[in-house]
């Protein structure tokens, strides 16, 4: 395995992830009870030299109910083979950095309702208050 590319300027060194690999629950008959192919992936984003300093902030305040210490871990157990698990892992950190790393959505500008949005929308009440009208008894009975 090597380096992971998150955006451009944010790439993470091999030697900077952790991997540790437990017995997984679920499918895999006998194999289940005998291999570790469940991996947690971690990696230490308060620390880390990768993580640019202007994103770091913004980062480690996405994700801050995800951190243990300022440590992500990430795990995957869906697949029988640990190397399958081990590449879920990886894009699994990568998504999960990509989406914490994106720039907040620009500022909603508000505009005015036009003219003719503002007529439809009272003609359309008064229709309504119309046939609610007529539903009523004249008490003319």
């Amino acid at each position: 395995m090597s380096e992971l590319r998150v955006t451009s300027r944010f790439v993470i060194a091999e030697g900077e992830l952790s991997e540790r690999f437990t017995r997984a629950s679920g499918p895999g008959g006998q194999g289940v009870n005998t291999t570790s192919s469940r991996v947690e992936l971690s990696f230490d984003v308060a620390r880390s030299p990768s993580v640019p300093d202007s994103l770091r902030p913004r980062l480690l305040a996405r994700l801050d109910r995800r951190l243990v210490d300022g440590v992500l871990t990430v795990v995957a157990s869906e697949h029988r083979e640990q190397l399958r698990n081990r590449e879920a892992a990886r894009a699994r950190l990568v998504a999960t950095l990509k989406e914490a790393a994106a720039p907040p959505p620009k500022k909603r500008r508000p505009t005015k309702p036009t003219r003719g949005s503002q007529e439809r929308r009272i003609a359309a009440k008064k229709r309504r208050s119309d046939v609610k009208r007529n539903r009523r008894s004249r008490g003319d009975w």
